[in-house]
């Protein structure tokens, strides 16, 4: 896959412009870059704050030939190909969690939110690569290259090794499941799972073959979590 990068000083959000350019036909590929964004996006409608320049805030533009109850193994390509390419810049192998964060010591070090628009799905990517000062209310939660490294990273140096592995990911998508099966922090947890319907507790015990997390709910059997937050419970 050939990528076309379109960097800007500041955008609203990345995902969002993709999204109107997929629309406007764009092809698959491009990819858009900001030093800042003013209206960044989470799951679930959360916002994405980060100083400029403290961040890797980067969206991709793909037509997969998937069905729609299998385009969740874009993201996870897209998790798996920047936990290796932090591994390979910034010398640490950050954990995964279901379904598309980064943690480093169960500290969030990024998260990814994928949007599909007709045959278009927009990844996104936002990782805390040069924080200083987090505000109090994330500095237990989250975490940063430079704060686990004890230097400063080059977010470029992560963008390019990014685009490489991810490219090479999503030559084979099918593929990803094993992997992501193999390396996902989450399994073998205890969790509490919250979705739209309500919150459970359980044990993470596998993926499914759309990335759907399988957990053996508390006294309840067996779960498939299509959508939903997961934490990670501490074992006293």
């Amino acid at each position: 896959m050939l990528f076309k990068i379109q960097r800007f000083d500041s955008l609203d959000s990345t995902n969002r412009y993709l999204l109107d350019e997929a629309r406007a036909g764009a092809p698959e590929g491009l990819v858009a870059v900001a030093d800042h964004q003013t209206a960044g996006r989470g799951r679930r409608g959360r916002s994405w704050v980060a100083p400029p320049g403290a961040a890797l805030l980067v969206s991709v533009l793909l037509r997969p030939s998937l069905a729609p109850d299998r385009a969740q193994l874009v993201s996870i390509a897209a998790g798996l190909a920047m936990a290796d390419a932090i591994a390979s810049v910034a010398g640490f192998l950050p954990d995964l969690k279901w379904p598309n964060d980064l943690l480093v010591d169960d500290k969030k070090l990024a998260g990814l939110l994928a949007e599909a628009d007709g045959d278009a799905v927009v990844v996104g990517v936002g990782v805390n690569v040069e924080w200083h000062d987090f505000p109090p209310e994330v500095a237990e939660l989250a975490t940063a290259c430079n704060v686990v490294t004890g230097r400063s990273v080059d977010r470029d140096a992560i963008l390019d090794e990014f685009l490489v592995r991810f490219g090479e990911r999503c030559r084979d998508l099918e593929g990803v499941l094993a992997d992501y099966r193999a390396r996902l922090a989450t399994l073998g947890r205890r969790v509490r799972v919250e979705t739209g319907t309500g919150t459970f507790t359980g044990t993470a015990v596998g993926v499914g073959g759309g990335g759907e997390l399988l957990v053996d709910r508390d006294g309840g059997g067996p779960v498939a979590v299509h959508a939903g937050d997961v934490v990670h419970l501490r074992v006293a």
